[in-house]
């Protein structure tokens, strides 16, 4: 063989192709051949590569062989059924695959209340994105929190409205209450913006859904002529509906709670005092669960000093956690003058859980204080707490 020079190449050519043969066959040493003319010799070097590992049956990622619907299927069903956030937001930071299937609008609309339990010293911008992708994605618990939180806590009125607005118009029984609860009081506005009418049309949706609180609050507008023609034997069925409903739940709870129910309605059935479901202010049952938005109001204004702003007051109820917009919004209770609460359903609460062994008449609040507390301008609004 001759190169264009008219050159001869020397035995060594043959030597060297050979010795490429044995290190192709070799599994464990890989060759890299580079000749460098210098006269009529030829000047090898030999390189070790790495190995590439090859992958096995049981290193294989059966994972990424799985089909993204059927990863959201499975992501839907951890979301809705998360007890905790972080049973959900673990999936997040796993890897960037997992990451944007659980971000799947049809996972974020099943995400469960508990899910996104923020609490108030951890809220941040992130969290409040994460509730947003919620509420865009069509959750009606995401749009109730969120917009309770703007509503109220970051006092954006107007959004904070609207998005308890969507949760309403899908049948979201606390948002229809809550809608209630600012028609009532008027809040965000001034005190002519209550509108009792639209107040009652909300409650009497929210009572059709089941909702404790709306039922009650409609019992006794019924019996008050609050907002409606009064009517007092419906607004007592109602009362007594409210009742009904709030022992089933406790009865289809846990058996301690059971157990703890009906050690305390056997001696007061005993005794002859009347039956439970016939009070104003409900059956003597555990003290119901926070939700979430309720528990994160309360510990932002916690947090804060105990107080929405100057001169502004929050509901007594301690699991309520609604602020005043303005001054003299809520009502007072006419015996003490000094709790006052957004809803009738707050005072029930209150008074059956603590306010009833703690309220004494104005008179003992005037020696104690030295000032009259029952002059409070409440726009002209009072609670009798009297228990039937």
């Amino acid at each position: 063989m001759r190169t264009r020079r008219g050159a001869c190449y020397s035995r060594i050519v043959s030597r060297m192709c050979s010795d490429v043969r044995i290190a192709k066959k070799n599994k464990d040493l890989h060759m890299h051949m580079r000749m460098h003319v210098a006269g009529d010799s030829f000047i090898y070097s030999r390189k070790r590569q790495k190995k590439t590992p090859e992958k096995t049956v049981t290193d294989y990622d059966f994972l990424e062989s799985l089909p993204d619907d059927l990863v959201i299927s499975i992501f839907c069903k951890l979301s809705s059924t998360a007890t905790k956030p972080s049973d959900y937001l673990n999936v997040l930071i796993t890897c960037k695959r997992l990451n944007k299937l659980a971000l799947h609008s049809l996972v974020l609309s099943r995400v469960s209340p508990r899910a996104f339990t923020i609490r108030a010293r951890d809220w941040c911008d992130s969290a409040h994105r994460f509730l947003k992708h919620c509420a865009d994605a069509g959750n009606v618990e995401a749009c109730y929190t969120l917009g309770m939180i703007r509503f109220y806590c970051l006092q954006n009125r107007g959004s904070g409205a609207s998005l308890m607005a969507k949760a309403a118009i899908n049948s979201h029984a606390r948002a229809l209450y809550s809608l209630a609860v600012i028609q009532f009081n008027g809040s965000g506005g001034t005190k002519s913006d209550k509108d009792l009418r639209a107040g009652v049309a909300l409650c009497a949706r929210a009572a059709f859904l089941g909702h404790v609180d709306a039922l009650r609050e409609l019992g006794h507008c019924l019996q008050d002529g609050y907002g409606v023609r009064q009517n007092i034997a419906e607004g007592r069925r109602f009362l007594v509906q409210a009742n009904a409903r709030e022992l089933a739940a406790v009865l289809s709870t846990s058996a301690a709670a059971r157990h703890w129910l009906t050690c305390n309605l056997q001696p007061q059935l005993r005794q002859g005092t009347g039956s439970p479901l016939l009070s104003d202010f409900g059956c003597n049952v555990p003290v119901p669960e926070v939700h979430p938005a309720s528990r994160f109001m309360a510990e932002w204004f916690a947090a804060r000093g105990g107080s929405p702003g100057q001169g502004l007051r929050l509901c007594s109820h301690a699991g309520c956690g609604r602020p005043e917009t303005r001054k003299h919004e809520f009502r007072r209770c006419s015996v003490c003058g000094a709790v006052n609460y957004c809803s009738r359903a707050c005072q029930a609460l209150d008074w059956k859980f603590r306010h009833k062994a703690e309220c004494a008449p104005v008179e003992r609040w005037l020696e104690e204080d030295g000032e009259d507390v029952g002059d409070d301008d409440s726009d002209g609004e009072v609670m009798v707490m009297a228990d039937s």
